[in-house]
């Protein structure tokens, strides 16, 4: 299996995780369809969304699979007047990930980063590895000891 970039910088920091891959369906490249291909619960698999604050600093916030942002949450948490999502042609530009493909981990640059406060119910959670079709499985708590992640109520409700 490929190792990705996300994966490497893991194993730089001495972080346990384990790769997991599944098919990828260019029609779908939700984090739901990441789940089910993986036979997962929807709430242990975190999607990666980027966001921009009224200035424009990107934000990155991780939630599960099948939960929706609400914007004003997270702009709370953000200390920031609003936050609106970064338009898609710009993602690979911000981010050096593809949509589908998009971790927390090893982004071009370090951005304040919120993870909805229900990862830490569990010992371990999905993440995208940084390449369509892999995931990261991994304790929520040691992303902390790579990446500076607040733990927020970042969702409206499952949809």
């Amino acid at each position: 299996m490929k190792k990705s970039n996300a994966a490497r910088i893991l194993d730089q920091h001495h972080i346990e995780y384990e790769l997991f891959s599944y098919q990828v369906d260019p029609n779908d490249l939700s984090a739901t369809h990441a789940a089910e291909s993986l036979q997962q619960n929807h709430e242990i698999v975190f999607k990666t969304l980027v966001v921009c604050d009224e200035n424009q600093r990107p934000i990155v916030a991780c939630i599960p699979a099948d939960y929706e942002l609400d914007l004003k949450a997270l702009a709370k948490s953000a200390n920031c007047k609003k936050c609106t999502m970064l338009p898609l042609k710009n993602l690979l530009k911000t981010t050096g990930y593809l949509r589908g493909g998009c971790s927390p981990i090893g982004m071009k640059k370090q951005y304040k980063t919120f993870m909805h406060h229900t990862a830490l119910q569990y010992d371990k959670i999905l993440i995208s590895a940084g390449l369509r079709g892999l995931q990261l499985y991994l304790n929520p708590r040691d992303l902390q000891n790579i990446i500076e992640i607040e733990f927020e109520n970042l969702c409206i409700i499952n949809v």
